[in-house]
């Protein structure tokens, strides 16, 4: 992260993981951004006023792994880039800092609002290569998850396998009414798990807006004062269009050329600077 965007998260109130727990919005409304990081600084300085920034063991930037499965011939990668409304995503997230890995379900609905359901994972190591394997390889895991699954996933886990991983880092904040989180996510990486296929968006980034209801939200009404516009943007999709020659990306073009020109912009901005120096 950019020294000048440091400086300013580092000057904004804490708010440690035991009051975070508390607001977790698993019934929520969604809003997606996608902007370049040198943008990203005049927001947050626009935004620091109004909230709080999570702090793990005296750090405010995590690092995230998220390992994505899907069908054989992907289909819920095919839902979300035909834009059904009513989709799901099944994924384990690892918090690296803190060693905790959740198996995740998220559905969205056809009302636009997102349902996330998830269950810890003992012993789950996102760095071991076997973890992607994960359900294929071990009956007792997939006896362990079936009721989670069963219960919140409409796809057969055995027809599974895994598609996907990404890493990234994450800052998060939260309103002072506690109503409404915000995510900020840079640094992307990704890797196709069966080809090896890897790619990397170190320029963009993914800010993610997450609150209960219709709650009033002090970053939505910033960003659009900035001219930063929501961009539905699903990591495993662009990931996927970006990685697989399996999956069809007419309808993630826009998307994809969208995110490319921001990296190519930022490319060229830092070879001029480089010049000049």
């Amino acid at each position: 992260m950019p020294t000048q965007m440091w400086n300013i998260l580092s000057e904004m109130p804490a708010i440690g993981l035991d009051e975070m727990s508390g607001i977790r919005l698993l019934r929520r409304i969604d809003t997606k951004f996608v902007t370049t990081v040198d943008k990203l600084a005049a927001f947050l300085t626009a935004a620091a006023p109004y909230y709080y920034v999570q702090e793990l063991n005296g750090s405010r930037l995590a690092d995230y792994h998220t390992l994505y499965f899907d069908t054989p011939d992907c289909r819920m990668y095919s839902k979300h880039q035909l834009g059904h409304a009513n989709r799901e995503k099944l994924r384990i997230r690892s918090y690296m800092d803190s060693g905790i890995s959740f198996l995740e379900v998220k559905r969205k609905d056809n009302h636009g609002c997102t349902h996330k359901s998830r269950m810890a994972l003992e012993g789950f190591a996102a760095d071991d290569p076997i973890a992607e394997q994960f359900f294929l390889d071990d009956a007792d895991v997939r006896r362990c998850c079936h009721p989670f699954l069963s219960a919140h996933l409409s796809y057969d886990v055995s027809a599974l396998r895994s598609q996907l991983s990404n890493r990234f880092q994450r800052v998060t904040m939260v309103n002072h009414a506690k109503t409404e989180r915000l995510t900020i996510d840079t640094d992307l990486h990704f890797r196709h798990t069966r080809s090896g296929a890897a790619s990397v968006l170190p320029h963009v980034a993914v800010l993610e807006v997450k609150r209960a209801g219709h709650s009033p939200s002090p970053a939505l009404k910033l960003l659009r004062e900035l001219r930063i516009f929501p961009h539905g943007m699903s990591k495993y999709c662009i990931g996927m269009a970006l990685l697989s020659d399996e999956v069809r990306v007419n309808r993630m073009k826009p998307k994809l050329h969208s995110v490319l020109k921001m990296t190519q912009s930022m490319d060229r901005q830092t070879d001029d600077d480089n010049a000049k120096g």
